[in-house]
């Protein structure tokens, strides 16, 4: 498998997009966001995983982040993608959802080209790590993450946004703790 916009340096500091198969918007329901919450809580606490910007949309996730601890987070972005898969269809098995029966039917479909034996699959594979690599880079990330809602219309200032660093950076608290970086 190649290694390219995959996260294998130790230490270093990564942008990446993890997306949902086909674009499918999973997490428009609270429990869903929150369920990507606390197993982002889980890898910072137990896996070495920290945060400097984040952003949950509906069907993915933006981050600027890197392992530590002697960690890599292409091992931690693997644990974090293979838990929450299947709690995301159990989820969407439990509990209220006017899309179940298509989602599971979709989610069975997306792993009929595995060679590996999968019920469903959630995650498109890969997260598109690109290695920050300067000040301006980061800033540019930074500003991308916390404008995705603003620019999909969900809130008019990106700070309104809950489930985005956004709301960090304006000391407004968030549903992640970060590590703030001020480079601008």
């Amino acid at each position: 498998m190649s290694t390219k916009y995959k996260a294998t340096e130790k230490e270093q500091a990564y942008f990446i997009t993890i997306t949902t198969v086909g674009w499918v918007d999973v997490f428009t329901r609270l429990s869903q966001k929150e369920l990507l919450v606390a197993s982002l809580k889980y890898c910072q606490k137990e896996k070495g995983l920290e945060i400097y910007a984040y952003c949950i949309m509906s069907s993915h996730i933006h981050m600027l982040c890197r392992a530590t601890e002697g960690k890599v987070l292409s091992d931690v972005i693997r644990d974090f993608k293979k838990y929450t898969s299947k709690k995301i269809i159990k989820t969407i098995q439990e509990q209220p959802e006017s899309r179940r029966e298509w989602m599971l039917q979709y989610f069975k479909e997306a792993c009929a080209h595995l060679k590996r034996e999968q019920e469903y699959k959630v995650w498109q594979d890969g997260y598109h790590a690109e290695i920050v690599y300067s000040n301006k880079f980061i800033k540019e990330k930074v500003n991308y993450i916390h404008e995705n809602p603003v620019k999909a219309k969900i809130v008019s200032n990106a700070e309104d946004y809950i489930f985005s660093s956004a709301r960090n950076y304006a000391d407004l608290g968030g549903e992640l703790e970060i590590i703030k970086v001020y480079l601008f």
